[in-house]
């Protein structure tokens, strides 16, 4: 059996231009909430084990739903999410083919370089892939490429009064983005992004022993940590309209 362990003080919560930190919003105060899963790598099946599932209104998943799987590996992850919530958005990791970004779209739920309305005044868009590594992953890319991705984004998600940017690419030099040996590994066009646009929430990944909150002017930064290890994030809308992500995770 797997049990929900929650950081309940590690919710983060913004209303318009009035951002600031609390205690995370209890569920009974809670409108709507989405499951928020990064880094699956194959291990999909353990989903259907979150507490949360009936409650929530769909998956945001941030990259990585195969480990250099195929376009049906990431069609037996998508369908099996699926057979669990209808709504389901989600883009390749650095560890995806490039080909199931190009399936993603055909599937209408590509979150890479899209820009999706996931409430009528949300705004949520994504980057999927990463910057080089040096383990040349099948799906990496530039600092250029990602600045270009945002800015083009940016020009229709900017008309909301509240966004959400998912990246599986953390933004350089922040507390989701340092590998074991403590060096920072993220993006810096993703995170001079943030410095100027300043959305309200970044979603992001990738770093697998990276999982943290943190805050980048009025933009709050959330790495779920891997969900292939069982770790996992709610986003939540309150009645009064603000949001919240709390880390969640499962535990045998």
């Amino acid at each position: 059996m797997l049990l929900a362990q929650h950081n309940a003080a590690a919710g983060i919560v913004f209303e318009g231009n009035a951002s600031h930190t609390e205690v995370g919003l209890f569920m009974e105060d809670c409108e709507k909430y989405w499951i928020v899963l990064g880094d699956i790598h194959d291990r999909f099946e353990q989903c259907a084990s979150i507490p949360e599932l009936d409650g929530a209104e769909g998956f945001i998943i941030s990259g990585d739903l195969t480990n250099v799987g195929s376009v049906s590996q990431a069609s037996r992850v998508m369908q099996f999410l699926r057979s669990l919530k209808a709504f389901v958005w989600a883009q390749i990791g650095n560890m995806d083919r490039p080909e199931i970004d190009t399936w993603l779209t055909k599937e209408n739920c590509n979150l890479h370089c899209t820009v999706r309305e996931l409430l009528p005044n949300t705004a949520m868009f994504g980057v999927g892939g990463s910057i080089f590594t040096p383990f040349a992953t099948p799906s990496e890319f530039s600092e250029s490429d990602f600045a270009l991705w945002l800015e083009r984004c940016w020009k229709k998600a900017q008309n909301y009064p509240h966004t959400i940017l998912v990246s599986h690419n953390p933004p350089f030099d922040t507390l989701c983005d340092r590998i074991n040996s403590g060096q920072h590994v993220g993006s810096t066009a993703v995170k001079e992004f943030i410095e100027s646009e300043q959305p309200d929430l970044c979603i992001c990944g990738h770093i697998h022993e990276s999982r943290a909150q943190t805050k980048i002017g009025r933009t709050y930064i959330v790495n779920p940590g891997a969900f292939v290890h069982g770790e996992y994030a709610l986003l939540k809308k309150s009645r009064e309209d603000k949001f919240s992500a709390e880390l969640c995770s499962l535990q045998k």
